[in-house]
């Protein structure tokens, strides 16, 4: 299964549309999933013009979705937050135990702005952190997107660049 992750999009209050890097980028996903910071519902209409979409809201959110969301994938127990709950922002300590509190292999959040793939590892326990970062108001020198391979057993992030 291939997934999208975008977080943080901000629009129209801090960019007019999602760039169409995202779209051919994201033509070939299974899922997508917004991290939140959504902020207008079109960013939503458009995605889903492509693949299923699950979303959770963001602190800029005014919209009624979920704050948390979990999936299974092959076997992968995977959370989705925007990552406000979490102080300071990407907190990778607090993080790690929300993993574990919940039993998530894999924590999707976004709220910093800043891409992340960090794999940490407790007990013998793999958990793996990201966070896309933001296509269109980054704090990171790139605007980014990822894709999230989950195959065989295996997953493979990938951060991907947007001009």
């Amino acid at each position: 299964m291939i997934i999208g992750l975008i977080s943080d999009t901000h629009i129209p209050e801090r960019a007019k549309k999602l760039p169409k890097e995202i779209f051919e980028h994201f033509s070939d996903v299974d899922l997508i999933i917004h991290c939140g910071d959504v902020t207008s519902e079109s960013v939503l209409n458009d995605l889903k013009k492509i693949s299923e979409l699950l979303v959770v809201s963001g602190n800029m959110d005014c919209m009624n979705y979920p704050k948390e969301l979990e999936v299974v994938i092959e076997n992968f127990k995977i959370g989705i937050i925007h990552g406000n709950q979490i102080h300071p922002r990407g907190d990778t300590l607090k993080m790690k135990y929300l993993c574990l509190e919940k039993n998530w292999d894999i924590l999707i959040s976004g709220h910093t702005h800043t891409p992340r793939i960090k794999e940490i590892t407790v007990e013998n326990k793999k958990i793996l952190l990201l966070n896309p970062g933001s296509p269109t108001v980054p704090r990171y020198p790139l605007k980014t997107i990822m894709k999230l391979k989950i195959e065989e057993k295996k997953v493979n992030a990938e951060l991907i660049p947007i001009k």
